[in-house]
């Protein structure tokens, strides 16, 4: 090849280079204008709205003895102490994680648990959601997400989403999304694992529901 048309070649692909270089960072520029996020968070904010697969957690199982925890709640904006074990004296307790308050995927989730409350309620259910999230956040978020319709608790430290194997394993300071039922026994009857939010309300209805079904019989 003559060294002219080599020179050529070369100059085009350093200009090609250069044009799908300054083409990346606009991407990126435009990704970081669009969500308001560092590209480093990127990848976590996808977890959040379940944009794409997290490696999962594992999780507690159906059996296992759920561990204990009483913890600083709220519902509709006032803050209590929530007990585990005394919900349970009342029926059956739906204990779901989630990442963190007010993110897309939360909030969607927290709107279709405030609709099926009522029918937890007809079942003897208790419904409370878990995040990291600090209890002022929460108490706006019961409000306004929860529509005062069933409690949120604060796990700022992280010890009830350890005990229950509920850690989001990229970003362990957040709760992954699960979702269990625990009969009045103490016992987990159901889990659920999926970080994005349609299923989990729906799922844990019909374990209730079946759970329901067997005490009558």
């Amino acid at each position: 090849m003559k060294p002219l048309r080599m020179a050529a070649r070369a100059k085009t692909a350093l200009r090609n280079d250069a044009n799908a270089a300054k083409i990346r960072a606009a991407l990126r520029a435009q990704l970081k204008l669009t969500l308001g996020v560092p590209m480093k968070r990127l990848f976590f904010v996808a977890a959040l709205v379940g944009g794409f697969a997290v490696p999962l957690h594992a999780a507690l199982k159906s059996g296992d003895i759920a561990p204990l925890f009483t913890t600083q709640a709220t519902l509709a904006g006032k803050p209590f102490e929530f007990s585990l074990a005394d919900a349970l004296k009342r029926g059956p307790v739906v204990l779901y994680f989630y990442p963190a308050a007010f993110t897309p995927g939360c909030t969607v989730e927290a709107h279709e648990f405030a609709e099926a409350t009522d029918k937890f309620k007809a079942l003897g259910a208790t419904v409370i959601g878990v995040s990291h999230d600090g209890i002022d956040k929460l108490n706006k978020f019961s409000v306004a997400e929860c529509r005062n319709k069933f409690a949120v608790a604060s796990d700022a430290d992280g010890k009830i989403m350890k005990s229950y194997d509920a850690v989001l394993s990229p970003h362990p300071a957040y709760a992954n999304r699960t979702s269990y039922v625990i009969a009045p026994t103490g016992k987990i009857i159901y889990e659920f694992t999926d970080l994005s939010p349609e299923q989990h309300v729906a799922n844990t209805m019909a374990a209730v529901q079946q759970w329901d079904l067997q005490q009558k019989h």
